[in-house]
């Protein structure tokens, strides 16, 4: 690569190579090498203070050199190759055999003494053919169509994802976030507490940084990292504690994420070459050629963990399966039937009655039964279910996307409409996130409203105050002054931290002055806020052994390590523990009922033994044990506390009794003072005053809900939850153990379905347990982000009542579908399973049911899973998971309408010739005979009635009016028009093709009245009450059982398998048990190619963005790693004839853990 040999003194080799080293190892390489950090930066010429310049000639000219900080995607599916997916579905294949037999038999000339008299009648025999074969064309291009913009906007999804990963660095000396694709190799990058690293780095300063490094090593525990001993970063992992800086040394492909990724890429390669099987759902497989071809070879096979852990599937989904594979199976005996009868009939009528011998001529009829029973087949197998769901799905997670949702797993869009607790955040969500401090209280004063100018502050005081601010906040915090007058401050960063600074803007000081005094580099020690502290301390040096360390907190927790305080006059007094009650009740306790989260600042001075000069001070002598975080903290001084106000959002109380009215409860959780959280709840309408509910803190509910043992006692909680509405002062396993003790709970009737809010680090594991689990995007960590389901854009909670309002909005559409498509399915199947036994012959011909199931399926299941969701929505109760998916009010409204539709079907089949003027019968018409009007007319009246009913299946609760917001879904009322239109066009000149004869006009009104008649008969049965139908009449009831199909056509393996022996090839023996007639289904319908969709999806969105770890995919790197690991140790043994000295050594003892931190499974 010549630019990287001009400008750089590196190689991109020699920095993957310093980054496969860890610990003392790396440290070494890097001073020997290098000359330290500082060294490299020099050779990379990068600035370790200012980081790079922002020239974008510059920047362009690292990529080329260093590459680009993307994995590059698997290669989208064309369209031809999804045409061609489509088409392997058997009852097309069968269809398309059948027409090539029918047009082969149509140009066999038979010997003229059983040639036809109608020479116009062989010379069409060709068309109906032509036509089967023009209408599996134009099936397999809608689905293809279909699919193909399903996955450009998962794409776009995609896209939209990835660039809502920014990261922070250092450019021309000041702070800017930056999307992470657009990092280069030579960044001065920020890392802080629940980053996810985008980059392999090496740190230059650190404060108390801890990182997992379990996504690629499977090492449980958090590893600490330091530019003194550890100062190795890899991408894919998470900061849990602290901050630093970091120079970035690898993206990219060349990034330790990047070459397991690739090696993955290659694997995923071989194996597709191997079998022809579909892609790998889980989306980490890119395409990517393996650039270490040695490395793969000589790695043991490991098997993959992420093809045992299969995926679980949605209600919603498993519901449909069951009801899927049910109509399949009903839909496969009639077909089978109806061409058994039609083969008997003939057969008895032709060589049983009349006597007649067989001719080749004869093939045609047979060729023609077969036909008609496959296209009974294709009417009753719902394969338009999956395409449905699929497109309510997408559609609302793109509709979603406005209203501030970013779905990134495409069934909690659906489970959100079950919803029946919310446990929300306060900070952020409830509230603005814009924090002012209000009210402080400083030598003994309290001081509300108008700020103390620093003059008028005690001299001593303001010192300590201003400074405690400064050393012990974020760097990365800062209060951007308005750009014009009278607008807010623009606070970036941590916003408690925010408010403080803007109180030192407000006594008249600038921060940013005593912030240049202690630069970051400076301070001694940080011990970062994280949810367990509580609190953040900073320790500085200020020379001659002294050290003075400033705290900040949860004003409780830090008034109780105080001893003493800055009295009246900057005096200092002691502070015990009677003071601190008193305090309590008299500062802290009024101001959190005005709703204030009270923060408290505090500090203290240690000096070497027998130095001691000011009260505040505390001896010590020998070494300072900094890591004796109980006895650092202990004894220190008050100098404030601060009353931040954190306003309530003023859309979020409206947004709260709209969930209540829809039968959600919502939840407070939060780390503040019980009266700050029981303040804000009363104002948001959480608690109302009077209402029997609790508010309880962290140790209370513990207390309260825990055995002698400190076990949670599932019993104790099912007695407080239900009026539990506040949880102050929770730890973040508080809000886990709420949630899962709501979810295993047995106490209600059905099983809650619980959404979740979090930003921090240590929700992840209750946004992972919840149903559903919201981050959030502005203020949410990538930790947080990872383990969602669904990312709010603005943090607000009213953007939740939206997403439960989409998510119901799925399940009616799916309802509405299933409602339409079902009247569709029983009429079509009765009447040519009915026509077959009466007249030997289906009124409906194959081209017609092809034309009917293309309007039953694609062009429906687009009109009606595309309606836009209501507010009516929020007056009904959830369904929750038990409820059934076709209701009672649907199978009287599926029953009466095809009651009717039958009734005026078999009217004109059997009288019709006699009851409608000029049409002469078409019943028992000879094989090849040209189209009668009077079997049109059967078609026509079918497909308008069709029709006219898709208006009434717009609702599905019994409502009158079925017009009621027809206009705000234009997708309806064009597809609806086009439909009309088309039809009628293929009634009146689709001749031979459609097997139609034009009809005059009285038998036009006929028709019409039939169709129009469907809105009458649809009131009249509104008028019969549901609850007169037995409860039995409900499908789809009850908790999901395991089926073993999914619409996804995934098989559904019990998690037993991980115990099933492997055969050589990696796979599972226990897949040798699929039942075969799973197989044969899997086969007749159209279910797996027509949701080829949600797996696309599914794959695609598993990655939030390139470097994501989700936990399928952190499963997955962990053996890539390992086996990238193990082979080069052995390579190395190898060469070195051992192990080499100071490596790690693989004990058989599970005691010995090995000194880099890094342990193998």
């Amino acid at each position: 690569m010549p630019p990287q040999a001009d400008n750089y003194e590196c190689s991109v080799a020699e920095l993957r190579s310093l980054m496969e080293l860890r610990g003392a190892e790396a440290l070494e390489k890097i001073n020997a090498t290098y000359g330290g950090v500082e060294g490299l930066c020099q050779k990379l010429k990068t600035d370790p203070i200012n980081g790079l310049p922002t020239d974008p000639a510059g920047l362009q000219r690292r990529q080329e050199a260093f590459g680009k900080n993307e994995i590059p995607p698997s290669p989208s599916k064309s369209f031809f190759r999804l045409a061609w997916e489509a088409l392997q579905d058997i009852t097309l294949v069968i269809l398309l055999v059948a027409a090539l037999v029918s047009l082969g038999l149509s140009f066999y000339k038979p010997p003229e003494e059983h040639a036809s008299n109608d020479s116009s009648e062989q010379e069409a025999g060709w068309i109906e053919g032509v036509a089967i074969l023009v209408a599996v064309l134009v099936v397999v291009m809608v689905t293809a169509l279909n699919d193909w913009t399903k996955e450009k906007q998962f794409r776009g999804l995609q896209s939209k994802i990835e660039t809502e990963h920014k990261f922070s660095v250092i450019r021309n000396g000041e702070e800017v976030n930056i999307v992470v694709n657009e990092l280069v190799v030579g960044d001065l990058a920020r890392v802080k507490y629940g980053d996810l690293l985008p980059a392999d780095g090496l740190l230059i300063q650190s404060n108390d940084l801890k990182i997992d490094e379990s996504s690629l090593t499977g090492e449980s525990d958090l590893i600490r990292k330091s530019e003194d001993f550890d100062p190795v970063l890899l991408s894919g992992t998470h900061a849990m504690e602290g901050s630093g800086r970091f120079l970035v040394t690898a993206v990219g492909l060349n990034s330790q994420t990047g070459i397991i990724m690739s090696l993955l890429g290659a694997a995923k390669e071989k194996k597709d070459k191997n079998e022809e099987t579909a892609t790998i759902t889980n989306g980490v497989g890119n395409g990517i050629p393996n650039g270490n071809g040695k490395a793969v070879e000589a790695a043991p096979p490991v098997p993959e963990e992420d093809e045992v852990g299969r995926m679980t599937k949605s209600v919603l989904q498993a519901k449909l399966s069951n009801l899927a594979l049910q109509i399949g199976y009903i839909g496969s005996i009639v077909a089978a039937a109806t061409v058994l009868i039609l083969i008997i009939r003939h057969c008895i009528s032709k060589y049983a009655i009349e006597g007649a011998s067989f001719q080749a001529s004869d093939i045609s009829h047979f060729v023609n039964f077969i036909i008609i029973g496959v296209t009974v087949l294709v009417i009753a197998v719902p394969e338009g279910l999956p395409l449905a769901i699929t497109l309510a799905l997408t559609y609302s997670v793109k509709k979603m996307m406005k209203d501030n949702n970013l779905v990134r797993h495409l069934d909690a869009c659906e489970t959100m409409g079950n919803a029946t607790s919310i446990c929300s955040d306060k900070t952020g969500t409830l509230t603005t996130n814009r924090m002012t401090c209000v009210q402080q209280y400083i030598n003994e004063q309290f001081n509300k409203g108008e700020v103390q100018k620093y003059d008028a502050m005690d001299s001593k005081t303001r010192d300590f105050l201003l400074h405690g601010i400064v050393v012990n906040s974020g760097y990365s915090s800062t209060v951007v002054p308005p750009k014009n007058p009278g607008e807010q401050r623009q606070q970036l960063g941590n916003k408690t931290e925010c408010s403080l600074l803007g109180f030192i803007l407000d006594t008249g000081r600038s921060y940013e002055d005593l912030r240049k005094q202690y630069p970051e580099e400076n301070l001694y020690k940080v011990y970062t806020f994280n949810s367990s502290r509580k609190s953040m301390m900073t320790v500085l040096d200020l020379g001659s052994g002294k050290y003075r360390i400033y705290a900040k907190g949860a004003s409780e927790i830090i008034l109780n390590r105080c001893t003493h305080i800055f009295g009246k006059g900057g005096n200092i007094k002691d502070f015990t523990k009677s003071e601190t009650a008193t305090m309590t009740s008299n500062v802290i306790e009024p101001m959190a009922s005005d709703g204030l989260r009270t923060i408290g600042l505090a500090f203290k001075d240690l000096v070497p033994a027998g130095t001691k000069k000011e009260e505040y001070e505390e001896e010590y002598s020998g070494t300072i044990d900094w890591e004796d975080e109980e006895k650092i903290r202990e004894g220190m001084t008050v100098i404030a506390v601060m009353g931040i106000q954190d306003p309530v959002r003023p859309e979020v109380p409206a947004a709260i009794a709209k969930c209540q009215n829809a039968g959600i409860t919502v939840r407070m959780v939060t780390g503040d003072n019980i009266n700050t959280a029981r303040s804000i709840a009363t104002q948001c309408g959480i608690m109302q005053p009077g209402g029997d509910f609790l508010a309880l803190e962290g140790k209370d509910f513990n207390a309260r809900i825990r055995d002698a043992d400190g076990k949670v006692n599932q019993a104790k909680l099912d007695q407080i939850w239900p009026k539990l509405r506040v949880l102050a002062r929770a730890q973040p396993s508080d809000k886990y153990v709420l949630v899962k003790g709501i979810i295993d709970s047995k106490a209600t009737k059905s099983r809650e379905v619980v959404a979740v809010t979090g930003d921090g680090t240590n929700d992840a594991p209750a946004l992972k347990k919840a149903d559903v689990g919201f981050a959030m995007g502005i203020a949410g960590t990538d930790v947080a982000k990872e383990a969602s389901d669904i990312i709010l854009t603005d943090d607000n909670f009213s953007s939740i009542v939206k997403a439960v309002m989409w998510g119901r909005n799925v399940y009616d559409s799916i309802a509405k579908f299933l409602q339409f498509q079902l009247t569709v399915n029983v009429v079509a199947v009765t009447i040519a399973f009915i026509g077959a036994c009466a007249i030997s012959d289906s009124p409906l011909k194959a081209v017609q049911m092809l034309w009917v199931n293309l309007i039953m399926d694609t062009l429906a299941s687009l009109a009606l899973a595309t309606e836009m969701p209501t507010e009516d929505l929020l007056n009904r109760k959830p369904y929750g998971r038990t409820k059934s998916l076709i209701s009672r009010t649907m199978v009287k409204n599926i029953v009466g309408h095809a009651v009717y539709q039958l009734a005026i079907l078999f009217a004109i089949l059997f009288w019709g010739d006699k009851l409608i003027p000029n049409t002469a019968s078409g019943r028992n018409a000879p094989l090849g005979s040209p189209p009668s009007q009077h079997f049109t007319i059967v078609f026509n009246a079918f497909v308008l009635m069709t029709l006219v009913n898709e208006i009434n299946a717009r609702k599905i609760h019994g409502e009158r009016n079925v017009f009621k917001g027809i206009f705000t879904n234009p997708i309806f009322c064009v597809i609806w028009i086009t439909t009309l239109i088309s039809h009628i066009l293929i009634v009146q000149f689709g001749g031979q093709w459609f097997s139609t004869a034009p009809l005059d006009q009285t038998q036009w009104i006929v028709c019409i009245a039939c169709g129009l008649g469907e809105l009458i008969w649809g009131q009249v049965i509104n008028c019969i009450p549901s609850s007169i139908l037995p409860k039995s009449f409900r499908f789809g009831k009850g908790d999901v059982q395991p089926t073993s199909i999914l619409l996804s056509g995934e098989y559904d393996v019990p998690s037993s398998t991980s115990q099933l022996p492997l055969k050589p090839d990696g796979t599972s023996a226990g897949d040798e048990k699929r039942p075969g007639q799973v197989l044969w289904l899997l086969g007749l319908t159209r279910l797996q190619t027509q949701i080829r969709v949600v797996k696309a999806f599914q794959s695609v969105n598993d990655d939030s963005h390139p470097n994501s770890l989700t936990t399928s995919t952190a499963d997955r790197l962990r053996a890539s790693y390992r086996r990238l690991k193990i082979a080069r140790e052995l390579e190395q043994q190898k060469r070195a004839g051992g192990l080499r000295a100071g490596g790690q050594v693989y004990s058989s003892d599970p005691t010995t853990k090995d000194t880099s931190g890094i342990r193998f499974a």
